[in-house]
């Protein structure tokens, strides 16, 4: 059974207030105080120095986990949301490579999930390994990107990202952290560009909800889990409200779902996943055998959901 076998992040050491990210994406006034004082945005954070291949080095190197295990790394996997992230030819998953001492591996990206990348990665790592005939390989799965456009900067009325970058470790088996479901819903109606389109703007936040609701209730079925049974939920941090009204349309209490990365990091992108699951872990959130609920979204749109056992 697929399993996590390390999770680290890197928070990159500039922070902004959420109101001079808005006046620098030319938001008005009231669009960046809704940010905070609707959405519960406070700040972000980004990597003023190097390109994506060092933002990727940097999280990975926080994974004290793959020390010593280097050889064991059979795939790099980069969970990527934004089409294109880099000009040709960086190749920032092969370049991770060298820089790693995992040569001997294979590296490729994961993609057309945007924000929702990190699950399916770990989904394919999990796949990839149980055909190894090795039971202690290892998969590599990085996440982060720069936020080098507007449009990677700001999802209109909903969220503003940064630069956090975060990495695991993934075992075809293991006593911790074991994935017992995994759940998508991919809905090409909402694909498009929502800064431009209002239309579908509205159509996507109406949708938003029940999609979301959606997979979530699937994943708890498909691994003999209910609401009652799931000790915390790891969300993506898109915003506050979205989550206070999924969890009031379900009756899933608030302060069981990790928000402080929400205000204080912003949005990352597919990373999310993996930087809640090390804010949980870090805090003691989490005892052995607690059954646990991953959430995801990803703008063209894709809503994903995973339960894990940790």
């Amino acid at each position: 059974m697929t399993a996590l076998k390390g999770v680290a992040a890197y928070l990159p050491p500039v922070v902004e207030p959420v109101e001079k990210v808005g006046e620098r994406l030319g938001l008005t006034p009231r669009q960046r105080t809704l940010l905070r004082r609707f959405h519960g945005l406070d700040q972000v954070r980004f990597e003023p120095d190097g390109d994506l291949t060092d933002l990727l080095t940097k999280a990975a190197r926080e994974l004290t986990s793959l020390h010593g295990r280097e050889h064991l790394v059979r795939y790099v996997l980069y969970a990527r949301s934004m089409p294109v992230g880099v000009p040709y030819p960086t190749n920032p998953p092969h370049e991770l490579l060298g820089r790693l001492g995992l040569e001997h591996a294979r590296a490729f990206t994961v993609t057309h999930h945007a924000c929702a990348g990190s699950l399916l990665a770990v989904d394919v790592a999990g796949r990839l390994l149980a055909a190894e005939p090795d039971p202690e390989a290892l998969a590599l799965i990085v996440a982060g990107e720069k936020t080098f456009t507007r449009d990677a900067q700001l999802v209109p009325e909903t969220a503003v990202f940064g630069e956090t970058a975060a990495a695991c470790l993934v075992g075809a088996d293991g006593e911790r952290d074991r994935v017992l479901s995994y759940v998508v819903d991919l809905r090409g109606e909402f694909d498009g560009r929502l800064a431009e389109d209002r239309d579908l703007l509205d159509r996507y936040q109406r949708a938003y909800p029940s999609a979301m609701i959606g997979v979530l209730e699937e994943a708890l079925a498909q691994a003999g889990e209910t609401w009652d049974s799931v000790t915390l939920l790891l969300p993506h941090n898109v915003n506050r409200i979205s989550w206070r009204r999924i969890c009031k349309a379900v009756g899933y209490p608030m302060d069981r779902v990790l928000l402080e990365n929400v205000a204080s990091v912003g949005h990352s992108f597919a990373a999310d996943f993996l930087l809640n699951h090390h804010t949980a872990t870090r805090r003691g959130l989490l005892s052995p055998g607690d059954r646990y609920l991953v959430a995801a979204s990803g703008l063209g749109a894709t809503f994903a959901a995973m339960v894990l056992e940790h």
